[in-house]
């Protein structure tokens, strides 16, 4: 065979070479207590896997834990079967994942909300202060009693992230506005929980509030009811819960899970992954509010133009939206 053709030949096998590799990828998720299909915060992360899929043709496994004792046992199973790159969904997981990843240095790891400063783990933070601040400044527009609530899930600090950028969203259009604040428990049960969310909720109704965020996890479900029962408004969170009940849901404090799992594992795939940590704020599209057509008649043009002044000065740094995590620093 001629030089001439025997390089072609080369280039060609070591390319198919090459995506041979690439395609080996065996990714898997852990999501959460609460399940996947929560309508909000492990949703947006199957969501997120299941676009992975079906763009790429390379199939996932996942895992549904029903208590903390199953975090470590599911990622050490599945490291131990050959997935090399394992998403998982949740804070929760960190004091696992810290003592499982260096356990399996050739396997990637993301966790999503914590940081766990390993060389094999990508740590996926998000900038929930400055999403909530908007849907804060849509409450404080659209209250009527100049009243409006909060219901958390588990009294952790990243809630208290979410409520107080919400609080500061709302005052930043009212200063004298009324901002309830509950949260579900303390506990993991407080994701899975919507009987109690919903019955903080009424109590927060009736005390006069008009307008309800929750980040709940699935307990959040409770609250969207309640509104919805009461002919009241309600904000979702994390995956966009407009659609769920139109008319009552306000709009939804979107949080881009399903962005950090779907673009973790495409890096991983065409070999870009990196160790570390990744901040998805407003700027970088991983926080924002929601705007379709199951609320477009809820948010008037003179909302949407004055959340979107304050949305483009949060960007361009001229607007401050305290992130709680700094005040614990202090």
């Amino acid at each position: 065979m001629s030089r001439k053709l025997i390089l072609p030949a080369l280039v060609a096998l070591v390319l198919a070479l090459f995506a041979g590799n690439a395609l080996a990828l065996n990714p898997a998720v852990i999501y959460d207590m609460g399940g996947k299909f929560d309508k909000s915060f492990n949703q947006a992360a199957h969501m997120g896997a299941e676009q992975f899929s079906k763009e790429s043709g390379v199939a996932y496994r996942d895992f549904e834990p029903t208590n903390e004792s199953q975090y470590e046992q599911a990622m050490r199973r599945f490291a131990s079967r050959g997935s090399d790159l394992i998403v998982v969904v949740g804070f929760s997981f960190a004091s696992a994942l810290e003592k499982i990843a260096p356990e399996f240095p050739d396997t990637k790891f993301v966790i999503i909300d914590m940081v766990v400063d390993q060389p094999n783990v990508q740590s996926v933070i998000f900038k929930e202060h400055e999403g909530s601040f908007l849907v804060g400044m849509i409450a404080a527009m659209k209250s009527k009693t100049g009243k409006v609530g909060f219901v958390g899930g588990m009294d952790v600090p990243l809630i208290r992230k979410f409520a107080l950028g919400y609080k500061e969203g709302a005052q930043y259009v009212n200063k004298d506005i009324e901002v309830f604040q509950n949260m579900t428990g303390t506990t993991p049960a407080a994701w899975g929980d919507p009987i109690k969310a919903g019955e903080l909720a009424r109590s927060q109704f009736d005390r006069g509030a008009d307008v309800i965020f929750t980040a709940a996890g699935g307990s959040g479900m409770g609250v969207l009811q309640a509104a919805a029962d009461l002919k009241k408004y309600s904000i979702g969170v994390d995956s966009n819960q407009n659609y769920l009940f139109p008319g009552s849901v306000l709009t939804s404090m979107v949080k881009r899970v399903d962005l950090a799992v779907a673009s973790a594992m495409e890096n991983a795939l065409n070999g870009t992954w990196k160790p570390g940590v990744r901040v998805l704020g407003l700027a970088e599209g991983g926080v924002d509010y929601a705007l379709d057509k199951y609320n477009a008649s809820l948010i008037s043009d003179e909302m949407k133009a004055r959340v979107e002044g304050a949305k483009a000065d949060i960007i361009a740094g001229k607007l401050k939206v305290t992130d709680y995590f700094d005040i614990m620093d202090k």
